[in-house]
C-alpha cells in the first residue's frame, strides 16, 4: 500500500452503479475501492436490494467508513472513506 496518498480535498468522485444488480455492483464497488488511498472518498449510488445490503457490510468489513447521503426506495448514496 502506499502510505504517500494524500486527501486534496477535491470533490468526491461517484461511482453509478443503479443499472447494476449484485453481484457484479458487489464487484465493481470492490474494483472502484481498492484503489482508494487512506482518506480517500468515494460516493456510490445503489439502487439494487441485494447490492444495498452487500456493498455496505463488505466495505465496513474490509477498511472502510460508511456515510448515509440519501436512503429512498428507489437509490441509497453512500459516501466511503478509507480507512487508515
Amino acid at each position: 500500500m502506499d502510505n504517500n496518498c494524500q486527501h486534496t480535498g477535491m470533490e468526491t468522485p461517484s461511482l453509478n452503479l443503479t443499472s447494476e444488480r449484485c453481484p457484479m455492483a458487489l464487484l465493481l464497488a470492490k474494483r472502484a475501492t481498492k484503489e482508494l488511498c487512506c482518506g480517500q472518498r468515494l460516493k456510490i449510488h445503489i439502487s439494487d436490494q441485494g447490492a444495498r445490503q452487500d456493498i455496505p457490510r463488505y466495505l465496513l468489513n474490509h477498511g472502510f467508513d460508511i456515510e448515509q447521503q440519501a436512503a429512498c426506495p428507489q437509490e441509497l448514496v453512500i459516501i466511503v472513506t478509507k480507512r487508515q
